[in-house]
């Protein structure tokens, strides 16, 4: 059996959602556009869901949760969930891991033809490897790690149960 090098167990990883919900929460206060939230498949879904459920309890306006498909490898195709009117809105894009910043960066492109009030990221984790010119705004854990490793977020069902180095 190898053994896993965690960064973050269940209970941490939900102390981090929490608080990131709150931070974005405090950020909003006051605004009144409305709030759209898009999880980058797989991990950041997960996460953008319960970011979604959390900050409802802090925040008036309606809040709404989509996804992204997009290889991260290379992303050609990106796909939405769903289409919709992100003029005037608040968007938070959220994923599980910035490594280059080319995910997130890649996973703007379907909203370039809008024009949003705000757009945000948020990581549960971020490493220190940037390539692109994309740093997430809201960020559970930075780490500073090799650029052979490779940081994954565990999912089990809608619950984030870890996070380690590989």
């Amino acid at each position: 059996m190898v053994q896993k090098n965690y960064l973050l167990d269940t209970a941490q990883a939900t102390y981090k959602i929490e608080r990131l919900a709150l931070e974005v929460a405090e950020h909003l206060q006051g605004d009144d556009a409305s709030l759209i939230i898009i999880g980058i498949r797989n991990s950041g879904m997960v996460i953008a869901d319960k970011i979604s459920l959390l900050i409802q309890q802090y925040i008036s306006v309606p809040v709404e949760t989509i996804n992204i498909t997009l290889d991260k490898t290379k992303p050609v195709d990106i796909v939405l969930s769903k289409q919709l009117d992100f003029n005037d809105k608040n968007i938070l894009l959220v994923d599980d891991v910035a490594n280059s910043g080319k995910t997130l960066l890649y996973a703007l492109k379907p909203l370039l033809a809008f024009h949003p009030k705000r757009i945000q990221t948020l990581v549960l984790v971020e490493r220190m490897h940037k390539l692109f010119p994309v740093k997430p705004d809201f960020v559970g854990l930075s780490v500073a790690t090799t650029l052979q490793d490779n940081i994954i977020v565990e999912v089990e069902g809608d619950e984030i149960t870890g996070a380690y180095i590989a």
